[in-house]
């Protein structure tokens, strides 16, 4: 909150002596090296220098034109243009104060909310998901979480694969090969292995690929029988795939599958061929991008030499469907780093389509999850790991380290608290690398009870609660001020005051490694307290000072884990 004040003068600072300029870039960021201040900027050497100003000279003159004595020391200008400042401890109390008394969590929301619309997870209709969903689906809920805290409307949207040329040999499966017991078991093992049984086939007999060009022909011409069939693949399949979201605890604002855009290929390859933009290219639709470096030898195919749409006439249609229904100022996609060229020309052809859109088109890419050997995360035996196996040997190493760590807790405690760490453990781990790096997925490393992990983060939220339930009932009453008379008592307030700059970076960058790295700072900060601090000992004002203290961090600390799609608990 203080920074976005501080930040906002200074704009207006620059702006008093350059009405023109562009103050966007004219940001205020936490300090790296404390003994320099609490928060800095430089971006007034830039600016400086773009109108052939002395960076140093201009920066004195936007400090004469600054007014920030309320909250801070005398500002301070370091090097050829930096400036430093420094909270005054009045400053940093009043902001406690009315966070203490719920009139704000050290965030505000946006004044102008936009329409953020976030398309993660898609699955494909008759397959399990596997361990590779995982990414897509947590760091896109993630966002959304952290987009609508910060008061943006948000539209989720689980784009599934339920349209294909795969369908074809799942009908001829379904129809010559399909064990009843085994899909009332697990319908989507037994899809998997019917599309095994067909594709190895295919492979092998021009017959049995005959038959599913066939099945599918018949589908896309509205077989009833198949499109029965068809319909009971995408029902079975979306239960499936909700006992997953449900063991998550996500959810969607849309399901609209790729099925949904099918009439409306035709239309969107005629205007692309009718406007010039699509070319034929033997006997195939094309798009090529001469007119840009990156993407000059990678045309798009918009239509197939067989005349059926792909994956970009149905990416462009979705596209066009999003802007005409929801009128978004940003369109977020979360899938992993190899469809980066998809994407690239993807939005190159839509800018170029419609060229009047003025939204931003954001492909928020991640890496690999790699096993302890390095390689792609499978089992033993090579397979991919099914995500509902990975979730529940999650749950079952927690629970056997929490019957380890508390045995006198009740079994039904012990499997909750278990679900609550063993699911938290595999998300956080997935979060609080950088997104675009490959990591690797180490069982270990992720259920620590030290360490930036999430049984550490919730383990420092028990702590805090543990604080409040040996009150027993005492009614506390928030601080009228904080004299902050000890060194981590600053510290941790200080920490607090960065929650929203923190929150608006997550979503400025779609970085919530940002937020778990914030939140593993702030259990250290308030460990430190803790420690050196009594609270429970202490009397009087002090008393309620660090009890408040105490609280701020404790929701802080849990507001950050609910955002980033982890549930806390009172007890570990």
């Amino acid at each position: 909150m203080i920074q976005l004040t501080l930040q906002e003068r200074l704009q207006q600072a620059v702006l008093s002596l350059m009405p023109a300029a562009d103050v966007s870039s004219v940001l205020v960021r936490p300090c790296p090296e404390p003994k320099f201040g609490d928060y800095q900027t430089n971006a007034l050497m830039g600016l400086a220098k773009r109108n052939q100003l002395n960076p140093r000279e201009f920066a004195t003159q936007v400090v004469e034109a600054l007014d920030v004595d309320d909250c801070c020391e005398p500002v301070e200008i370091a090097g050829p243009g930096f400036l430093n400042f420094r909270l005054k401890t009045v400053a940093i109390s009043h902001a406690l104060v009315s966070a203490a008394k719920g009139e704000h969590l050290f965030y505000r929301t946006a004044e102008v909310a936009r329409t953020i619309v976030i398309d993660y997870s898609s699955p494909n209709v008759a397959k399990p998901m596997h361990v590779g969903h995982i990414r897509s689906t947590i760091l896109g809920y993630t966002l959304a979480q952290a987009f609508r805290l910060l008061g943006h409307k948000v539209v989720t949207d689980n784009h599934i694969g339920d349209w294909g040329t795969q369908f074809g040999k799942l009908l001829v499966g379904w129809k010559e090969h399909l064990d009843q017991d085994a899909l009332a078991a697990d319908a989507l093992a037994e899809m998997e292995r019917l599309y095994k049984l067909v594709n190895s086939a295919c492979d092998e007999d021009e017959a049995v690929l005959d038959r599913a060009r066939q099945e599918l022909v018949r589908l896309q011409d509205g077989d009833e029988e198949n499109l029965g069939i068809w319909r009971e693949m995408i029902d079975l399949s979306r239960h499936q795939f909700d006992e997953i979201y449900g063991r998550l605890k996500v959810e969607f604002d849309e399901t609209l599958g790729e099925s949904f855009y099918n009439d409306r290929l035709k239309g969107v390859v005629d205007e692309l061929t009718g406007s010039g933009i699509a070319e034929d290219s033997e006997g195939a639709k094309v798009v090529y991008f001469n007119d840009q470096k990156a993407l000059k030898k990678h045309p798009a195919m918009v239509q197939k030499s067989d005349g059926a749409a792909n994956y970009t006439t149905t990416d462009l249609a979705t596209l066009e469907h999003r802007e005409k229904s929801w009128q978004p100022s940003e369109v977020i996609y979360v899938t992993d780093g190899r469809q980066q060229l998809h994407f690239q020309q993807l939005f190159a052809l839509y800018t170029r389509w419609k060229p009047q859109h003025a939204m931003k088109l954001n492909h928020v890419w991640f890496g690999a999850i790699l096993g302890e050997d390095g390689r792609p995360f499978k089992t033993r035996s090579g397979e991919i790991i099914r995500l509902s196996d990975l979730l529940n040997e999650a749950e079952q190493r927690a629970f056997d380290a929490v019957t380890e760590k508390s045995p006198d807790l009740s079994e039904d405690d012990r499997r909750e608290i278990a679900r609550v760490v063993g699911i938290g453990a595999i998300k956080y781990a997935d979060l609080s690398g950088n997104r675009q790096s490959d990591y690797v997925f180490s069982w270990d490393n992720m259920l620590a009870l030290v360490g930036n992990t999430a049984p550490y983060l919730l383990y420092a939220y028990t702590r805090i609660r543990s604080i409040f339930r040996k009150l027993e009932g005492e009614s506390i009453e928030p601080p009228a001020s904080f004299s902050l008379g000890q060194a981590e008592e600053v510290a941790l307030a200080k920490h607090l005051l960065r929650f929203g700059l923190v929150l608006e970076q997550v979503i400025d960058e779609c970085r919530p490694n940002f937020l778990c790295n914030y939140l593993y700072e702030l259990a250290g900060f308030f460990g430190s307290f803790y420690e050196n601090c009594p609270v429970l000992l202490a009397e009087g004002e002090v008393r309620a000072q660090r009890l408040a203290l105490c609280d701020l961090a404790g929701r802080v600390l849990k507001t950050g884990l609910e955002t980033l799609g982890l549930e806390t608990t009172e007890r570990m």
